[in-house]
């Protein structure tokens, strides 16, 4: 399985290039769904499990505690 390099950061947008090719990438505990994350250089790093190669969201703790108070709260279901 290919591993994501870098991330792709965007012009003014405030994120690092980080370098995600030692990352310790994560699955969900109950093994479901295609997200992995990694926690590197103090941010979160979260990439598809199935395109690993593809580029890597980059979020800032204050940003992926919204995104997971979020997602708890049902603010992405899709039903």
């Amino acid at each position: 399985m290919a591993e994501s390099t870098t991330s792709q950061a965007l012009a003014g947008w405030g994120k690092p290039d980080l370098d995600l090719s030692g990352a310790d990438w994560q699955s969900s505990s109950r093994g479901a769904g295609d997200v992995q994350i990694a926690f590197v250089e103090g941010f979160i790093a979260m990439r598809n499990s199935e395109h690993p190669e593809s580029p890597s969201l980059i979020f800032a703790p204050d940003e992926w505690h919204k995104f997971v108070l979020n997602a708890r709260g049902g603010a992405f279901d899709l039903t």
